[in-house]
């Protein structure tokens, strides 16, 4: 029996928060088979690194079958978490971080992670407020969307 081809998937995300913590919001731009979509939310108190998880826990909840992602982030907290291992770490430690103490945004990340079980998920770090379009644009949108909650 041949194994499904997933279906390639590109994401781009950000979060954005008018104080820290503050009114919130996240963009993000998911790519697949030709077609774009736009999402965004936010929250009245919250902060940028749950912004940030928020952009892409939304975006892999939003997609309806498991695919192949490529997830596009300014987030160093994100995508370093998964490249350089720390969530394992944090797991394996009863979710402490390396100061033994709770890992912050500890349900996010649990919630991220059971969305990186169910697909293909490659994690990849970009400059913020540079020269991509798609990071730029999602800035646009969290930027936006945190305006709402002002």
């Amino acid at each position: 029996m041949s194994e499904l081809k997933l279906t390639k998937v590109t994401i781009y995300t950000d979060g954005a928060c008018s104080g820290n913590p503050g009114p919130g919001g996240w963009g993000a731009i998911l790519q697949a088979s030709g077609v774009e979509k736009e999402m965004s939310g936010g929250e009245a108190l919250t902060t940028n690194n749950r912004m940030e998880l928020m952009a892409v826990i939304k975006s892999l909840e939003a997609l309806t079958r498991p695919c192949e992602v490529d997830v596009y982030s300014d987030s160093a907290y994100v995508v370093n978490a998964f490249n350089q291992n720390w969530i394992s770490g944090w797991k394996r430690n009863g979710w402490k971080n390396s100061a033994k103490a709770e890992v912050a945004n500890r349900e996010l990340w649990e919630r991220l992670l059971a969305q990186t079980e169910k697909h293909q998920v490659k994690f990849i770090k970009v400059k913020g407020h540079a020269d991509n379009e798609f990071n730029n644009r999602c800035d646009r949108l969290a930027v936006a969307a945190a305006a709402q909650y002002k």
